[in-house]
């Protein structure tokens, strides 16, 4: 048969380069690859060869979301064989940014479908404060919690948030950040987002902390926003920005921002200048089943944009070994609450969330993406002190 000789071909190529996986056929044949194999991969049908034999990120994600072929083995495993598997197959073209025209309609269902799935789902593998972001480890034994909390202080610490400062948080998630500002930092803090669920939680932790008169949260398009703001924080936002819109997010927040204040861009940014995707197809899954329209600068697009918008980058921390600490940390909190999570979403969706989890671990620890703070003021305004001594003080 047809699908045997490209079987045979297939095995044979990737025999030599020590995969740990086990393919077990719809006519009970297994094939293993090397000893002692870590992930088993049961391919239920012929057709479903079509899948495993031109492997890519996609390709092989979309087959186990599908239930076209099924996946054994620990997740961190079945991830880092998908990729051996996909760098095998990089002949193919590689696609282009895509620069998708991001209306605020496409942008509110895009944020809809991936943040408004359940916060029960979400309260049960995030941190106790729900921070969707990454966190910052002083050391690798650092708790998620701690590092969350962590995460937030230093991001308002940079910004040299003081008391009566009014705080714009664009993209607040479920609140932990302007609470945050408000309770340590004595800050006047606004959050914005676009997610049902978070604006509503959001809104009930606030009144149950006492913060009401300090903090607010508010269904709002950042391009609607308006007002003077002393400080402005955006933690893992401007991923859905697109990158045809960067230098508009960038002027609106130039426009909000004080004469004398300081922003902060906390987001995820490509390590592929050509592209602004992951490896061999990762971008592609992403785009159909996790973050529609998101879209992944490279660093040095965020700063010129930046600084075409009329901002000064004054500080850039990458913190991308902190976002696969992380994602690590996700990974075994979501994996220990499978069942749970399966009765909330249904297996479809958990399967998403579950490679979509470990397969950015992967990706962060393999720097295939980056994680980057910057810092940045009015061009030319004299704001920040001349060092970064006070970004590590007590």
């Amino acid at each position: 048969m047809f699908w045997e000789k490209r079987l045979d071909r297939f095995v044979t190529r990737l025999r030599g380069h020590g995969v740990p996986l086990r393919m077990r056929l719809w006519n009970g044949t297994d094939i293993e690859l090397r000893a002692s194999p870590t992930v088993t991969l049961t391919v239920p049908k012929p057709s479903a060869l079509r899948h495993v034999l031109r492997p890519s990120l996609y390709s092989l994600g979309h087959a186990y979301v599908e239930g076209e072929i099924a996946v054994d083995g620990g997740v961190t495993d079945i991830v880092a064989v998908a990729a051996r598997l996909a760098a095998q197959d990089r002949g193919r073209p590689r696609r282009g940014p895509r620069m998708i025209r991001h209306t605020r309609k496409l942008d509110a269902e895009a944020i809809a479908y991936h943040y408004d799935v359940s916060n029960e789902f979400y309260g049960l593998w995030l941190d106790r404060n729900m921070v969707y972001s990454c966190g910052y480890f002083r050391s690798p034994g650092d708790s998620l919690e701690a590092a969350q909390t962590q995460k937030i202080d230093h991001t308002l610490t940079k910004l040299r948030v003081q008391p009566g400062d009014r705080l714009l948080d664009i993209g607040c998630g479920w609140g932990a950040l302007v609470m945050r500002a408000a309770q340590k930092f004595g800050a006047k803090a606004v959050g914005i987002t676009l997610s049902q669920s978070q604006y509503e939680l959001a809104r009930e932790r606030i009144a149950a902390a006492g913060l009401t008169d300090r903090c607010e949260v508010r269904i709002e398009d950042y391009r609607d926003v308006t007002g003077t703001f002393d400080r402005i924080a955006s933690v893992g936002m401007f991923e859905h920005v697109g990158l045809r819109n960067l230098r508009g997010y960038f002027t609106k927040v130039r426009d909000l921002l004080a004469d004398n204040g300081a922003a902060l861009n906390h987001g995820i940014t490509s390590t592929d200048s050509e592209s602004g995707e992951s490896p061999w197809g990762g971008g592609d899954f992403m785009e159909r089943y996790v973050f529609p329209h998101g879209e992944l600068p490279h660093i040095s697009l965020a700063l010129m944009e930046m600084c075409a918008a009329g901002l000064e980058p004054m500080d850039v921390e990458n913190l991308r070994r902190h976002y696969a600490m992380t994602l690590t940390h996700w990974v075994k909190r979501f994996e220990a609450a499978g069942e749970r999570l399966k009765a909330i979403i249904g297996e479809k969706r958990w399967r998403i969330w579950r490679v979509y989890l470990a397969g950015c671990a992967y990706g962060f620890a393999n720097n295939w993406m980056a994680l980057h703070q910057i810092l940045a003021i009015k061009a030319g305004a004299d704001v920040l002190p001349l060092t970064r001594d006070y970004m590590y003080g007590d």
